[in-house]
């Protein structure tokens, strides 16, 4: 099934006795994109979901300030809204990574475009993405308990 996009480009866009007609190009970037798009939009693996969970669990826990909407809000509030935007990223198939649900749901404001921010302590504040970013990364870095044998 992985192959079939190439199987309909090899199909499509064959030689034949004349050139390949723009209509074949067009049926062909459609059917490609269709085809991507189906598995762009598969169901999260359990590893991404959980790595999106702990992703939602670390800010809660962090005390950090999160600012959107001009105003600073307290770290569960965050992770409540977030979480929220998550439920709809996940049901509407419009995530398949970790790092899509940072770039798609918890970068900035959806309607108006504006970046979210995370203040920790008296440290100066940095774009969500980039601590959203740096948790998964630490996340992904730390040995799992399964590994370690705990």
């Amino acid at each position: 099934m992985m192959f079939l996009p190439y199987t309909i480009a090899q199909q499509v866009l064959q030689p034949q006795k004349q050139a390949s007609s723009p209509l074949r190009i067009v049926i062909f970037v459609l059917l490609f994109s269709v085809f991507c798009t189906a598995s762009y939009a598969a169901e999260l693996s359990p590893s991404v979901e959980r790595e999106i969970a702990t992703l939602l669990d670390a800010l809660g826990a962090s005390k950090c300030l999160f600012y959107r909407n001009g105003s600073w809000h307290s770290a569960s509030d965050a992770q409540t809204h977030l979480a929220r935007k998550y439920e709809y990223l996940r049901k509407n198939k419009l995530i398949g990574s970790s790092e899509d649900f940072i770039a798609n749901g918890g970068t900035k404001n959806s309607r108006s475009g504006e970046a979210y921010q995370v203040q920790c302590g008296r440290n100066k504040s940095v774009p969500s993405s980039e601590w959203l970013s740096a948790v998964l990364h630490r996340l992904r870095s730390s040995p799992s308990e399964e590994s370690s044998g705990k």
